[in-house]
């Protein structure tokens, strides 16, 4: 499969003066490419000879006004994939990405991820939150894009266990070693006390880490299963409330129900996270999650707003044709 443009070319190029005349290449490369005439009909169009129309569109090449891709046809199925599913759950775009054997689904899913952020178009003295979890936590370990000075912040504090992928602060220093930016770091438990809540609230070192959530030009998060079927969850979050058993995921420890609506289990109101409806206004909230146990989350999540665009492998993507009603 292949796609073309006609565009101007760049200023700055290396590339040799041209023979003919910029304005009568970019013409041509035009009629031939956008509009898919012949080269025997552009030939008329120009008044010239149909060997010139042929230099023409050699020299549109040459000068990068004309580029050709050559996309393999799995990765042109599974962009038609996602933009089918992005319609689907009226998200602004699905990255979808193929499993590997033997692979994590977070290293699996991180090239998709990497391509996300780099269309994010962050710039220095950007805000990009992150939350915690372990599919994030395996694709922040492989490749991500240059992002030169952007400021990555733990959206979460950090729970009692020891896995790395529970500790955001861990998972934020990684990601900006990563792509070459700074870290913020959250000296705070993700699911303290009522009396404890409130001195960290009080805390002018939490609170200038607090505020630049409201600030964040990009947010990237996990989307949890269901507490009922979860492998792994904080031992502090209370598995037999009756509260919880409507949930069918969550965000950053603030867990919703099918309908989006937040499920506040006891003791939940002190969350240390961003909530859900600051989720909601951030630009650009990235959800990366992937399984059948997710996919009413991931549904939930997208129907109530709280992200904007979805990478996950391509059976969930098919699963959530399938399973979710069209939005």
């Amino acid at each position: 499969m292949t796609s073309t443009s006609a565009r101007p070319a760049r200023a700055g190029t290396s590339a040799q003066p041209s023979q003919h005349d910029p304005s009568v290449v970019l013409h041509a490369a035009q009629l031939y490419y956008r509009d898919e005439l012949t080269q025997d009909v552009v030939a008329q169009r120009l008044s010239v000879s149909r060997a010139t129309v042929s230099r023409l569109l050699a020299e549109a090449r040459r000068l990068g006004i004309v580029r050709i891709e050559v996309v393999p046809p799995e990765q042109a199925d599974d962009a038609d994939l996602g933009e089918q599913v992005a319609r689907h759950l009226g998200l602004q775009r699905v990255w979808v990405a193929r499993s590997v054997r033997g692979i994590s689904t977070g290293a699996s899913l991180a090239p998709q991820l990497s391509d996300a952020l780099a269309t994010a178009n962050l710039r220095p003295g950007d805000v990009l939150l992150l939350a915690a979890g372990q599919t994030l936590h395996e694709a922040a370990h492989t490749q991500l894009p240059s992002m030169p000075g952007v400021l990555t912040v733990p959206a979460v504090g950090g729970m009692e266990e020891p896995d790395a992928w529970y500790q955001s602060n861990e998972i934020a220093r990684h990601v900006a070693e990563r792509i070459g930016g700074r870290v913020k770091l959250l000296n705070a438990p993700a699911l303290p006390s009522a009396q404890l809540h409130q001195r960290l609230l009080d805390e002018p070192s939490i609170r200038r880490v607090t505020e630049l959530w409201s600030q964040a030009r990009c947010a990237v998060v996990g989307v949890g299963a269901p507490p009922a079927v979860r492998r792994s969850i904080a031992s502090s979050v209370p598995l037999a409330s009756e509260a919880l058993r409507s949930a069918v995921g969550d965000l950053c420890l603030r867990f919703f129900d099918r309908a989006g609506a937040p499920v506040v289990f006891p003791g939940g109101e002190y969350v240390f996270s961003a909530d859900l409806e600051l989720l909601r206004r951030i630009p650009i909230t990235i959800a990366v999650a992937a399984g059948r146990e997710k996919i009413e989350g991931i549904v939930a999540a997208a129907r109530a707003g709280y992200i904007d665009e979805l990478v996950t492998d391509r059976q969930s993507a098919s699963d959530l044709l399938e399973q979710a009603p069209p939005a």
